[in-house]
């Protein structure tokens, strides 16, 4: 699957919506693996960063190319009008915050993380 990704993401390389990415998750990348809840090797996923989807499709390059000419921009702060009204009301409470706000909103979850993982390995 590698030489055919690598293609695609030529294919793709400057795209003004779509980006090919790889990520090593047993080295620098583990963090952000975990939190898009990677779970199993060679693993793909697409969408906004913060709601990442499984990617269920074909794995050669036809079938990736296909996949990915079909993305375009979605929901986001950027791309408000792509919003629901709901989404938009939960972008406008979040950009509405201070920073600081948002940092202890931040920290506050990943306390929560932390926990739920910790009592998971003592399960």
């Amino acid at each position: 699957m590698k030489p055919d990704w690598d293609k695609l993401a030529a294919a793709f390389k400057g795209h003004a919506t779509t980006v090919i990415a790889d990520v090593d998750c047993t080295a620098g990348g583990k963090s952000l693996c975990e939190v898009a809840g990677v779970r199993g090797y060679p693993s793909i996923k697409y969408g906004d960063p913060s709601d990442l989807q499984d990617y269920k499709g074909g794995r050669d390059l036809a079938a990736l190319k296909t996949f990915a000419e079909g993305l375009g921009p979605q929901c986001s702060p950027a791309n408000i009008d792509l919003c629901d009204d709901a989404k938009k009301a939960q972008i406008k409470e979040f950009t509405s915050l201070s920073q600081a706000k948002r940092d202890e909103m931040i920290k506050e979850k990943e306390a929560e993380a932390a926990k739920v993982e910790s009592d998971f390995k003592t399960f």
